[in-house]
């Protein structure tokens, strides 16, 4: 399995795609993830790529797994990805 692309590398071939300075490239990655901070309250779309939607995840009864008592799991909010349909093609081929 190949390495991950740090933010680093991730900049550097940003800017030499597009003629930048990788000072540059990381600027862009710096305000694309202000963007999704930004935004990611109602969602926060990346063309061709997915979507960050916020979801409520309900109340629950968990388990302690040591005592096997019931633990009460209290509502929260997380963020999910969706990934758009072109990207799940380009991992994982076309179905």
């Amino acid at each position: 399995m190949a390495k991950a692309l740090s933010k680093a590398k991730l900049a550097a071939e940003l800017a030499a795609r597009n003629g930048l300075t990788k000072k540059a490239g990381a600027e862009i990655l710096d305000t694309l993830a202000a963007l999704a901070y930004k935004h990611t309250k109602n969602s926060f779309t990346l063309p061709g790529i997915g979507k960050f939607v916020p979801v409520i995840r309900k109340a629950r009864i968990g388990r302690n797994p040591k005592t096997s008592q019931p633990v009460p799991i209290p509502a929260k909010k997380v963020v999910k990805f969706r990934a758009a349909k072109a990207f799940k093609e380009s991992m994982l081929g076309a179905r």
